[in-house]
């Protein structure tokens, strides 16, 4: 009797790659995109890690490997999104040979197009609705963000009234008179002008607003 031929042995499974290997230097950096996106959308209280892993594509797990909890990815994510920002915007005031008036619509526009054209707007938005809950982030946005922008915009104030090309006024007054309805088109933006039925054009309300604002300055 003929033996049949035996059917081949069935392949041994192959050892599955670990999904992340190709990119693992690129981890950190999705983790803290994905992050700023959901601090953004959901505030700080919040948001879970979980979603964050889940947009980043990760486990919860990996994003303990880079950061030890989410007050850290905040922090790190802020640094990430914003701070480069504000400090190429320190370079190019420093470095300015245009009137001051030139200089803060450039400067105000540029804090648009950062935040008010982008995701990033819901950042001021979380830290004025939370900052009494969380002060220690108040404080960091505070030192790292708010506080280095608003102390650009009063130095070229304080500029243009050393030049004669401003009256004099306290800069701190004149500075928070600036950027005080930037940041509410900011927040109306992201919450209320969706549901409003306004249909508004902000970067042509900012442009009223700063030819507004460098008539009262001008001396």
């Amino acid at each position: 009797m003929t033996d049949r031929p035996r059917p081949a042995a069935a392949a041994a499974p192959r050892a599955a790659s670990p999904r992340w290997h190709r990119r693992k230097n690129a981890r950190p950096e999705e983790i803290l995109e994905a992050a700023l996106e959901v601090f953004a959308a959901r505030g700080y209280a919040a948001t879970r890690l979980e979603e964050v892993a889940r947009r980043a594509g990760v486990s919860k797990g990996t994003i303990y490997l880079y950061f030890p909890g989410k007050e850290a990815l905040f922090k790190a994510a802020v640094r990430r999104g914003l701070v480069p920002n504000i400090a190429r915007a320190e370079a190019l005031a420093r470095g300015h040979a245009e009137s001051a008036s030139d200089a803060l619509r450039a400067l105000a526009h540029a804090v648009w197009d950062l935040v008010g054209e982008s995701h990033l707007s819901g950042i001021p938005k979380l830290i004025i609705a939370e900052a009494a809950n969380f002060p220690e982030l108040a404080r960091f946005y505070w030192a790292e963000v708010a506080g280095r922008a608003l102390g650009l915009i009063g130095s070229l104030i304080e500029q243009g009234m050393a030049r004669g090309e401003f009256r004099r006024v306290d800069p701190r007054f004149a500075t928070l008179a600036l950027m005080g309805p930037v940041f509410f088109a900011v927040l109306f933006k992201h919450s209320l002008h969706p549901v409003s039925g306004l249909n508004l054009d902000f970067r042509a309300f900012l442009d009223f607003h700063l030819d507004n604002f460098l008539r009262g300055l001008a001396a």
